[in-house]
């Protein structure tokens, strides 16, 4: 079974969890990409790929947040919530200013263009969304967007940059999905996973 995971403290943490159901110590390599261990292929790509990584059926399954699966619109099956990486998609805007909702229409700046166009036309407000992939929050303050939408953990950096978090629009963490094909043919294997990894997460 090959499994693509997001580089990082999630890829990490899901390694953790197949040393605790295996008894055996599942890691990467330094740089390297491909990790064959216990009849797992793993395979350590980048968070926004996994998706598709998954959907093309270049791995079976995968571990991703909520937020990248709704904005990429993945053609994947949703297994489980592993409640890690636990944030949220939130508006952002100049602090102390909600002129935006009184305007008749806004612009906002975000990374996620698809959550941020759903959002507001389900608002009824209508937006222009410009898609940034990095920096979101120095939109708003050089006035190239109204407010942005952003993923927040802590706040932190909004309040660093004199912005705050005005709306939320939806909680993420991150799931295990599965391509519908290699669910139909290994389904029995793959929910044999799912059960033990629920026993060592406490889900």
């Amino acid at each position: 079974m090959t499994i693509a995971l997001p580089k990082g403290r999630i890829a990490e943490d899901v390694l953790a969890i197949f040393k605790k159901i295996f008894n055996e110590d599942f890691e990467f390599e330094s740089r390297k990409l491909i990790l064959k261990k216990a009849g797992f292929t793993f395979l350590n790509v980048r968070n926004w790929d996994v998706a598709t990584y998954v959907e093309k059926q270049a791995a079976d399954i995968g571990v991703v947040g909520y937020d990248v699966i709704t904005e990429l619109r993945s053609d994947v099956l949703e297994l489980m919530d592993l409640g890690l990486g636990k944030c949220r998609v939130s508006v952002g805007g100049i602090k102390g200013d909600d002129s935006y909702k009184n305007k008749s229409e806004i612009v906002v700046a975000s990374k996620l263009a698809n959550i941020a166009k759903d959002y507001f036309s389900k608002q009824g407000i209508p937006a222009e969304v410009i898609k940034l992939n990095g920096s979101i929050e120095l939109a708003p303050l050089v006035g190239l967007s109204d407010v942005i939408v952003d993923i927040v953990e802590t706040g932190s950096t909004l309040r660093e940059n004199g912005l705050e978090e005005k709306e939320v629009i939806m909680h993420s963490s991150a799931r295990i999905i599965a391509n519908k094909n290699s669910f139909l043919t290994r389904k029995k294997e793959i929910l044999s996973l799912i059960e033990k990894i629920k026993e060592v997460n406490g889900a």
